[in-house]
């Protein structure tokens, strides 16, 4: 599965490296395509300041649940 630029994600596994817990929140900035192995995703927003690059299988895109009816405001 290939996922789209600046979806929001999270991760779906630690990442002891950089002392980052499964469910941390971030956006892809880069998608780097592999021959051989797992494409890859650098994701910004997981570290300030920083970003980090995960194996496709470490991250899922955050799903979002819309309203089915307009807001009214006052």
């Amino acid at each position: 599965m290939t996922f789209i630029l600046f979806s929001q994600v999270q991760l779906i596994q630690d990442i002891p490296e950089f002392n980052l817990k499964k469910g941390s929140i971030g956006v892809i900035v880069e998608y780097y395509p592999m021959s051989q192995e797992e494409d890859g995703y650098s994701v910004e927003g997981l570290i300030a300041q920083e970003t980090v690059e995960v194996a496709e299988s470490q991250i899922q895109v955050i799903e979002f649940e819309f309203l089915s009816k307009p807001c009214t405001f006052i």
